[in-house]
């Protein structure tokens, strides 16, 4: 039963991520995301359903048009196995609890973002937007499950005071962030204040580090300037999976070393 259970996850992970395939490419176009079915760009032909099968189909057709034998990237497929592999590291971490589809969502949602704004540089209401209320309505039913209404309060907090750092950070330097980072941040800090204090300061931190580190790695390679603009959503995705991932033992191994020293 176990085994079904993981193979279901895999499964719905790499279903989600094909429809993300289509999130990525629509949304910031302004697209339906529902009609018209997906088709070859070059030849137009509608992609059969035998065609549409994640991961495998790619593979089957070796990476063409099964009409025109336009190649087709390596970044679809890419795309649905690394959906599949966050889910599963997301079941890792939370278990099988009511918290699941909320962390789920976020990882799903995190991925779309940071791939969109490495592709156009910027994060769009349609997606972030409505994240709020849905990320909202699966914590609440989280606590409610687990009768833990502080990990609510805390997600609150969280998100608040996330949004008001990057706000800040944006209206102190001109250019350096976009209001796009500020809405994603919301989001972000509530997914990680529910689960704790240590996942939000963590998660929060290690977007700052692994981006400044891709930056000055930028920098000394001479790929970008010092007035060339980075995207920060990937970095900010990565940096909550992150503070969910080992958040809370990384906080409380740096309180003992404060203790430690203090004492």
């Amino acid at each position: 039963m176990a085994g079904l259970l993981w193979v279901g996850t895999v499964s719905f992970g790499l279903i989600v991520g094909s429809f993300l395939n289509v999130v990525i490419w629509r949304v910031p176009r302004g697209e339906s995301v529902v009609s018209p079915t997906s088709a070859c760009p070059r030849c137009g032909h509608a992609i059969r359903p035998r065609d549409n099968v994640p991961v495998a189909s790619w593979l089957l057709l070796r990476g063409r048009c099964r009409d025109c034998h336009a190649p087709i990237a390596v970044r679809y497929p890419l795309v649905e196995a690394t959906t599949a592999v966050a889910f599963v590291l997301v079941l890792l971490r939370i278990g099988w609890t009511l918290a699941l589809p909320a962390y789920l969502f976020l990882a799903a949602i995190g991925l779309a973002l940071a791939l969109i704004d490495l592709d156009v540089h910027r994060l769009p209401d349609a997606l972030v937007l409505p994240a709020y209320p849905v990320t909202a309505v699966l914590l609440t039913a989280a606590s409610w499950a687990s009768g833990d209404w502080s990990a609510l309060l805390r997600a609150a907090i969280g998100g608040a005071a996330l949004w008001a750092l990057y706000f800040i950070l944006m209206s102190v330097r001109s250019g350096g962030m976009g209001f796009g980072d500020v809405k994603l941040a919301g989001v972000l800090g509530a997914g990680l204040g529910w689960l704790g204090w240590g996942s939000l300061v963590v998660g929060g931190f290690a977007a700052f580090l692994l981006g400044g580190v891709y930056a000055v790695g930028l920098l000394l390679t001479r790929r970008a300037g010092r007035g060339s603009r980075v995207p920060f959503g990937p970095w900010m995705v990565l940096g909550a999976a992150v503070g969910v991932a080992v958040g809370e033992p990384l906080w409380a191994a740096y309180l003992d070393v404060v203790l430690v020293a203090a004492g």
